[in-house]
């Protein structure tokens, strides 16, 4: 009787750790979805300002053509030419700092999404260790409803006697 008892608090026990294991699981699920929502959203984000920079170098590279065209159109007019060639540096330098910028938004992108891929799998594992730990809790539930059933039976076996 003692040890039904024990097996029983045994039981109890490694129920409640269970229940303490999953209800840990379900937290981290919840950061991890969490962590992955804010990572589509920065995915999103960073692609509206690629797009962006990829609007902005267009139009940069637009107006280099368009400078460049007049510095060719104001050569004989040398203070001219030499405005326009400090201005058209400058935009080129504004150019290669847009194309760096978008290069090294592009890297962040692609990081973000290997990052959200590896998060993918990171979910997609917690949920597989979810489902083993509910799958075992609730074999412990029938193991423990049979156990209980035993010490009915056997309850009402030494009650008869």
């Amino acid at each position: 009787m003692d040890r039904i008892k024990e097996k029983m608090n045994s039981l109890r026990l490694e129920n409640d750790e269970a229940n303490a294991k999953i209800e840990e699981l379900q937290a981290k699920n919840k950061v991890l979805e969490q962590e992955g929502l804010a990572n589509e959203q920065e995915i999103k984000s960073l692609q509206h300002k690629n797009s962006i920079l990829e609007g902005e170098v267009e139009k940069l590279e637009a107006q280099i053509k368009d400078f460049k065209k007049a510095a060719d159109e104001g050569q004989q007019h040398g203070t001219q030419n030499e405005t326009l060639q400090r201005r058209l540096q400058l935009l080129e330098d504004e150019a290669e700092e847009a194309d760096k910028t978008l290069r090294e938004t592009n890297e962040k992108l692609r990081q973000t999404d290997v990052k959200a891929g590896h998060f993918e799998r990171k979910v997609q594992a917690c949920e597989a260790e979810r489902d083993q730990w509910e799958a075992k809790y609730e074999e412990m539930a029938k193991k423990y409803a049979a156990l209980e059933k035993d010490l009915k039976d056997l309850q009402d076996e030494i009650g008869n006697i």
